[in-house]
């Protein structure tokens, strides 16, 4: 028999948070967890075709729910990993800092000072930079996530994702769409590629595999217009404010896809 190919996948795990679990993209099948039938494990799953598939992705997830519960119905997400899950995908980090509120302040901010950087200020004026340090603290915790993946499910690829683009990467602002303030623009757009560096440089350093979903979403992001945007501003109903739509989880998953023959 031919040898698989190396993307073949026999038991495929997704982990993570509202971005992996598709929040507010149509239909939703886990109200509890805010988890869609077109995100980007629905999608994989389709592509690859394992024998068994485990979508435990659920909205508001920390780095915590991992290995404790995160509701009733939502128990630790390791749970769903065992010896002969061979791809792993984990989508984590941006609730450990906290930036759906963020970018809730930065709105609400930025109402009261458009031409400002009052959301820029709010986080530094101790003169650090909260969310830096924030992201900074993450790390570690990333760190133990992936070792505790390799722990319970030894022989799987894993894939860490980044996160799309909210703001636009040339720091302009849109305030017809949302009122983000023109000086937090490119702070926002800043803190997000330093999420993603930190996640990038972490699955590097323990052995595993990054997914770049950011550079694809150039020019995709909340400020452009319905059929061009991955991801969703303020007022919507393709899905949570500020997250990837299904064009957007589609990009994810495409994104997860392309690594996935040099994945470790």
């Amino acid at each position: 028999a031919p040898a698989p190919a190396p993307t073949a996948v026999a038991a495929y795990v997704a982990l993570g948070d509202s971005y992996a679990s598709g929040a507010g993209v149509p239909e939703q099948t886990d109200t509890g967890c805010a988890r869609s039938s077109r995100n980007y494990p629905a999608l994989l799953n389709a592509d690859l075709a394992p024998a068994v598939h485990r979508d435990v992705t659920c909205g508001g997830a920390t780095t915590a729910d991992l290995t404790t519960a995160q509701s009733a119905t939502a128990p630790p997400q390791f749970d769903a990993l065992s010896a002969d899950t061979d791809l792993v995908t984990l989508t984590i980090g941006g609730n450990d800092i906290g930036f759906a509120g963020i970018i809730v302040r930065c709105v609400s901010l930025g109402l009261l000072d458009m031409g400002g950087r009052p959301c820029r200020t709010s986080y530094t004026w101790t003169g650090r930079d909260q969310l830096a340090a924030a992201i900074d603290n993450t790390a570690p915790k990333i760190a133990a996530a992936v070792e505790g993946i390799r722990a319970r499910a030894p022989h799987a690829r894993i894939v860490l994702t980044g996160y799309p683009a909210i703001v636009p990467d040339d720091g302009s602002n849109c305030p017809w769409v949302f009122s983000i303030a023109k000086g937090d623009a490119p702070w926002l757009r800043d803190t997000h590629k330093r999420l993603n560096a930190m996640i990038a440089r972490t699955a590097a350093a323990h052995n595993a595999s990054y997914a770049d979903t950011y550079t694809p979403s150039i020019g995709r992001d909340a400020c452009k217009s319905a059929g061009t945007r991955w991801m969703e501003p303020l007022f919507t109903n393709a899905a949570a404010p500020f997250h990837p739509n299904a064009a957007g989880e589609r990009g994810m998953a495409e994104a997860v896809r392309a690594v996935l023959p040099a994945a470790r």
